[in-house]
């Protein structure tokens, strides 16, 4: 099969050729930003669901939906290490500049500038990754007072005051949102939280791992009740086979039922590894249609990049005892397993192996789905670890 026509590209945040089975998740997220527009009650949006379950694709699409429909996007990622004000001020600069040639919003967009501007000043000072130099002048007493909730809360409000002027709303999509630090998110959602008090369309569709709903819980008690929290999980086996079936169909091509269930299984309908899985079935497929024996030769070529890549890279991440915290993990399967379970397997004291875990969910590689237990945030990685680790011992 020609790999210049393959219509399968596993990759970060790579939008798949057919984006199956999150169309209920689209319409949601569009009731709620229009309904921001219009000035009614609603609930901010954050995604939650494991490495490779397509939530940076889904964040993306949703943003692309909002552009189509009019509205202000402001797209940023909270990397680790990074301050929330150091990579929401440049976006809301660039909003707002727009917003003040709309001739009705120009004078509240002004202002919304002003508030920037003193808020960057005031930040620089505690913040020393903000590097944004703004020219403008400040307003004396708008969001300068060094109090993040604070001044945090009139940026927002002022920039709300301009989208409502504009007749638009403005909505932040942050991805990988559990990384911004607890004080940061507090300050985050008590803004979110004056503007819908205030009716202001200005929202937060956000994505992140699944102890994120904790930590907005942790920074703020009422965070829960501002949100929505859909969880992104494997597809069903109809849209898993959409999945694949469609791209495949698209450029001209087949493939056979027998080689749909071997992927299904291999992947259990994830959207990253239906995506690997379909590159590497097609590029090894003599001909069309894509046929089971095919998909067991793809098989060794998914497993080895996956190994190298999307597997390989967070496990070069981990000390030895964390390595071999995951390892016990994987001796008991995929999980969720009881800290006492794992440190049973190590030959360990729970209480020992608490900075251990503290570690390893500070690095995203476990969570806890409830109190005592703990899970892999990466589907499939009880296999990785038994093959990269084949012999156990405590």
């Amino acid at each position: 099969m020609d790999p210049i026509t393959n219509p399968f590209s596993p990759g970060a945040g790579t939008q798949p050729p057919e984006l199956a089975g999150r169309d209920a998740l689209r319409a949601a997220a569009h009731v709620a930003i229009e309904r921001a527009r219009h000035g009614r009650a609603f609930k901010s949006v954050v995604l939650l669901g494991l490495r490779g379950v397509g939530k940076t694709v889904l964040l993306d699409r949703m943003r692309t939906d909002a552009e189509t429909a009019g509205l202000r996007a402001v797209r940023i990622e909270a990397p680790d290490g990074r301050s929330l004000p150091a990579i929401l001020a440049p976006q809301l600069r660039s909003v707002l500049l727009h917003l003040s040639l709309i001739e009705r919003a120009k004078d509240v967009a002004s202002r919304a500038l002003r508030a920037l501007t003193g808020f960057v000043q005031v930040v620089k000072v505690t913040y020393q990754d903000v590097e944004m130099r703004l020219d403008g002048v400040s307003e004396p007493g708008l969001a300068d007072s060094g109090d993040l909730e604070s001044d945090l809360t009139d940026l927002l409000q002022a920039v709300g005051e301009s989208a409502q002027a504009a007749g638009t709303a403005i909505v932040m999509f942050v991805d990988e949102l559990q990384y911004v630090p607890e004080a940061q998110l507090a300050a985050l959602i008590m803004a979110l939280h004056r503007c819908s008090q205030r009716n202001l369309p200005i929202m937060v569709v956000g994505a992140g791992q699944p102890q994120l709903r904790g930590q907005l819980g942790a920074a703020k008690s009422y965070a829960e009740r501002m949100f929505d929290f859909p969880m992104i999980g494997a597809l069903g086996r109809d849209d898993a086979i959409r999945a694949i079936r469609q791209p495949i169909e698209d450029v001209g091509a087949r493939i056979d039922d027998d080689a749909l269930d071997k992927i299904l299984e291999q992947t259990q309908g994830y959207p990253y590894f239906l995506q690997e899985w379909g590159k590497h079935a097609w590029d090894v497929a003599q001909a069309s249609p894509i046929r089971g024996a095919d998909v067991d030769h793809a098989t060794k070529l998914a497993v080895t990049a996956l190994d190298a890549n999307f597997f390989g890279v967070r496990f070069d991440r981990l000390a030895p005892s964390e390595r071999r915290y995951l390892r016990a993990m994987a001796e008991l399967g995929p999980g969720p397993h009881r800290s006492g379970d794992i440190a049973d397997k190590l030959g360990r004291d729970v209480t020992s192996l608490g900075p251990t875990r503290a570690k390893l969910i500070a690095k995203g590689m476990v969570w806890s789905p409830t109190h005592g237990d703990t899970a892999f945030t990466v589907p499939l990685f009880d296999q990785y670890m038994r093959r990269v680790m084949p012999d156990f011992s405590a």
